[in-house]
């Protein structure tokens, strides 16, 4: 393992994607946000992302070059166009974007048009927590699940995250995929040769199956079946029918370098609390649920690991395996 503080790491993811083709804007937003992600615990939206990213840029899956813009708006509602670039930009404009207007009218949604991976969700919820305002996220992605009752692939895991802000305290933070287990996990268990639990994939056929390799080619099911089916097309419709964005089964596979432009879509709903019961009213009754949540022993917090880890790193720095180290000199170096 190599231990790289998060300023060195940062450098390097920056100098990556610098390299394959993204301008300095998109490129010191993705690097922050993989950065985050990676000293949170949740690897899998972190380092081990910037080469595929590098060559998404590379090859024209996404445009280095994209700067976001703003395309509709009205009130409370704007929509932001991400022009095929990577999502953390486009995330980044409709975080502030966010902001500003739910202190103004209560209520804010910003939509997000031609985006790309986004990454992990709850990390753009949690700052706007900080800020003192409740918010949700929704992402779609590549077709990795079927309906309630079909058998192909038509939607994204469409991950979902949620904070709610404390008073003195880090936001209690809710970030999870829809997919009874993450497709990570099928893939170790397809390269080490062992089954899977029956529940978790359809093979090519649409059957149950507990063999990891024919999984892989089939379909990922929801978690709670029909009813977690059901909330996946819920975030597939908020996502791309209210922003024009690509379905998931339009979308190519983020598991091939080539492919097309995904144009998947986001939306980041934010509520500010005083235009309800008001803040006060807000912060006493969140912490009277994490008192009782509290007075059971074994219960963690929402995101508590996460910050904890976050916090370890900030001071300690990260470890990561050396093959990825020197993968990301080389992009670096490229």
């Amino acid at each position: 393992m190599t231990r790289l503080s998060l300023e060195e790491a940062e450098h390097l993811v920056r100098a990556a994607l610098r390299q394959a083709g993204a301008g300095a804007a998109m490129a010191e937003t993705t690097a922050r946000a993989l950065l985050a992600a990676e000293a949170a615990g949740q690897v899998g939206h972190g380092l081990s992302r910037v080469a595929q990213y590098a060559a998404f840029l590379r090859n024209g899956r996404a445009d280095g070059t994209a700067i976001p813009h703003i395309v509709n708006e009205r009130g409370g509602a704007v929509l932001i166009d991400a022009r095929h670039g990577l999502a953390y930009p486009a995330l980044a404009l409709a975080e502030s974007e966010a902001a500003w207007r739910a202190r103004a009218h209560g209520i804010a949604i910003a939509g997000i048009t031609n985006s790309h991976h986004s990454g992990a969700m709850g990390l753009p919820v949690a700052r706007l927590a900080a800020q003192g305002l409740v918010a949700l996220a929704f992402t779609n992605s590549p077709a990795a699940m079927p309906v309630p009752g079909g058998r192909r692939p038509l939607m994204g895991t469409n991950p979902v995250a949620a904070a709610f802000p404390r008073r003195d305290a880090a936001p209690l933070v809710i970030d999870m995929a829809l997919s009874e287990v993450a497709r990570g996990k099928i893939m170790v268990a397809a390269k080490e040769g062992r089954p899977i639990p029956e529940g978790w994939a359809l093979d090519a056929e649409g059957r149950p199956t507990t063999d990891a390799q024919a999984a892989l080619s089939g379909a990922m099911l929801a978690m709670g079946g029909a009813k977690g089916a059901l909330l996946a097309m819920v975030v597939e419709l908020l996502c791309c029918a209210l922003t024009g964005a690509a379905f998931g089964f339009e979308a190519d596979s983020f598991f091939t370098d080539e492919g097309n432009r995904p144009r998947l879509g986001h939306a980041l709903l934010v509520v500010d609390p005083g235009a309800l019961a008001g803040a006060n009213a807000f912060a006493a009754r969140i912490e009277t649920f994490v008192a009782a949540m509290a007075a059971e022993d074994g219960v963690r917090l929402p995101g508590s690991r996460r910050d904890a880890l976050a916090a370890r790193a900030a001071a300690e720095g990260i470890d990561i395996p050396d093959a990825l180290h020197q993968r990301l000199r080389a992009l670096a170096a490229a």
